[in-house]
């Protein structure tokens, strides 16, 4: 009877939570280790099954680096960057699709479809969701070829699926205006389309527990962290490497109207659960001054 007693005090904590976030829109942005851990990634769409089930509308950007490296690793194809970035030929870029569309994207359709909801999968060509322009540098010796950046995200197609009951799930993938699919980074299409849907959350999963003072220290997470703050830790090196962008995602998708951002550990179980219905925090809110 006590262990009842116990689970029925965290539905009533929930509660609350259930109340405020009714109807609202969440976006999620899942990659990384947390997708290549198959406990974790049950337990994931474990969470955003739920989430759709007590009245949120969750909608997923997913990333696929490390798909992308072994499958081309496979075909002896040479990965290159320039500053941290991969270098997209014409045939790198076909597997980047097929990957991101056709592998990763239709294995989280298919998991979240097993727990009996529904969910839909899509690329941002789909609808022209993503319109993007291929990614310049000052230096023109330097070509990501296609590689690019939102241009401009259509969100019609992915609120048509959200007021028929679906989970959008969505493959960075855009196009230009010739027609060709440009590989982007998915932490900028998450803030980039969270801020187009007036998203209530958007939420992106690491393979770290948040924000760190000391970056060393895993137990020196930061719950919460401002605008002045952010630009401070950028500015002296504390921020940077694959957390610029999700962090920058946060900053601009709040400057956008989202309501609250959040960058959450995604290696503990049930991430999402901790963080939206429970006084506990698994990561570090972004908020403005």
């Amino acid at each position: 009877m006590e262990e009842l007693i116990k689970k029925a005090n965290v539905l009533i904590e929930a509660l609350p939570y259930f109340k405020d976030f009714f109807g609202k829109t969440f976006v999620i942005k899942y990659g990384g280790s947390i997708m290549a851990d198959p406990e974790l990634k049950e337990k994931l769409i474990e969470d955003i099954t739920l989430l759709k089930y007590v009245g949120i509308n969750p909608v997923i950007v997913h990333g696929g680096g490390p798909a992308i490296n072994k499958t081309l690793d496979r075909l002896n194809i040479e990965a290159n960057f320039i500053d941290g970035l991969r270098v997209t030929d014409k045939e790198t870029m076909e597997i980047v699709e097929m990957v991101l569309s056709a592998q990763i994207n239709k294995e989280i359709v298919a998991l979240i479809n097993k727990m009996q909801a529904k969910a839909v999968g899509v690329s941002g060509k789909d609808g022209n969701l993503i319109k993007a322009k291929k990614k310049e540098f000052s230096d023109p010796a330097k070509d990501l070829g296609f590689v690019g950046e939102v241009e401009e995200i259509n969100p019609e197609l992915i609120e048509k699926l959200i007021e028929d009951g679906y989970i959008p799930v969505i493959a960075p993938v855009g196009v230009n205006e010739a027609g060709e699919g440009l590989n982007i980074n998915a932490d900028s299409v998450a803030g980039e389309l969270a801020a187009a849907l007036k998203a209530e959350k958007l939420i992106y999963l690491t393979d770290v527990n948040g924000i760190r003072y000391d970056a060393e220290d895993p137990e020196s997470r930061v719950s919460q962290l401002k605008f002045s703050e952010i630009k401070q830790w950028i500015a002296d090196g504390k921020i940077q490497g694959g957390m610029l962008p999700k962090v920058e995602g946060c900053m601009q998708a709040v400057e956008s109207g989202v309501i609250r951002t959040h960058i959450l550990n995604g290696l503990v179980a049930h991430p999402l659960l901790l963080e939206i219905f429970t006084d506990q925090g698994v990561g570090t809110m972004i908020l403005k001054d």
